[in-house]
């Protein structure tokens, strides 16, 4: 006897396929990363990431507007330093009248509900492209913690809601949550890069913030010695568990796609916010294959996003936040 249970009955339409559906995404699932540059009325496409430009400040309030009617309620900041401002201790990172303070000031200004969570980590204004401070070819973990802190009040003095350490030393989480109690930002969120692999699908990012590592030999090559080594998966354990006893609010598992193991043993495994970052270059292969024509990029947009909510995560952040924001309301 054929059995009883045809699961083709729950398939049979779309009506019966929505109604049992298992999740779903909206534009308020997702935060999308923006590329900040100085001057006025520039936009510059990033060739590894069509349809990605660092705008100037008045045109990035133009899009934060734009995504705002959206749906789309956060935005994670990165800004373009001038070479001449780069330097080994990363003191333009924390200038009140820098590029990331201002950005910050004037996102909350013109959309005051609009969750503001700026990237913490010294790379985009470091001169050697490192996320930390770099001496005798090691870079410095605790030297460079006292420097995020520095960074990071400086966020939230500007009005960050959330600040972001990307940076993955060890400790920087309870320093940063130390400094912000007792300068009087206890509401002021951390979401931690908590799972953040040394992976290669970070190129395209750094073409855009001109952030890879400089070519030197006296200096590491790559971020392998704090970057988290892409064949372990239990360690991203360890290293949640500690951001959240050192007062993480949100942890993050980065990149995305090929992580999506580490993202449900997170969100199997503790009881806090879990967060996903699908990183240039996921976007660059999605973009690149749809523009030769062997996937539909719309669909695949979707598909790959809707991967990230099944595998658990509460929030996304994605470069295709706009677009798939704009297919989902229509």
């Amino acid at each position: 006897m054929f059995p009883y249970q045809r699961h083709r009955r729950l398939r049979k339409n779309e009506a019966i396929r929505s109604l049992i559906r298992e999740n779903y995404l909206s534009p308020q699932d997702f935060v999308l990363p923006i590329f900040v540059a100085e001057g006025e009325n520039i936009k510059q496409e990033i060739p590894s990431m069509p349809g990605i430009y660092r705008h100037s400040l008045d045109l990035t309030i133009k899009e934060v507007k734009e995504i705002w009617d959206l749906g789309i309620k956060a935005v994670n900041i990165y800004v373009k330093v001038d070479e001449n401002l780069k330097d080994n201790t990363g003191k333009e990172a924390w200038n009140p009248d820098g590029l990331m303070q201002r950005t910050i000031r004037e996102i909350k200004n013109a959309v005051p509900e609009m969750i503001v969570m700026p990237d913490v980590a010294l790379d985009p204004f470091s001169m050697y492209g490192h996320d930390g401070i770099v001496s005798k070819g090691e870079v410095l973990n605790d030297e460079t913690n006292d420097a995020l802190v520095k960074m990071s009040l400086a966020q939230a003095t500007a009005g960050a809601d959330f600040v972001a350490p990307s940076d993955m030393m060890d400790g920087r989480i309870g320093a940063i949550r130390e400094a912000l109690e007792e300068n009087g930002f206890p509401n002021v969120g951390i979401i931690s890069y908590s799972a953040k692999y040394a992976s290669s699908f970070y190129g395209p990012f750094r073409d855009a913030l001109d952030s890879a590592p400089v070519d030197n030999q006296e200096i590491p090559k790559d971020k392998k010695t704090y970057q988290m080594d892409f064949h372990n998966a239990y360690e991203a354990l360890r290293e949640v568990e500690e951001d959240i006893n050192e007062g993480a609010d949100i942890v993050m598992v980065k990149p995305g796609m090929a992580y999506l193991d580490i993202v449900r043993m997170v969100k199997d495994n503790y009881n806090i916010p879990v967060s996903v970052f699908q990183v240039s270059g996921e976007y660059a292969m999605i973009k690149a294959a749809a523009a030769n024509g062997w996937l539909d990029h719309d669909q695949i947009v979707l598909e790959s996003l809707t991967a990230f909510k099944r595998a658990g995560a509460d929030m996304i952040f994605t470069y295709f936040a706009k677009e798939a924001a704009c297919l989902l309301n229509s």
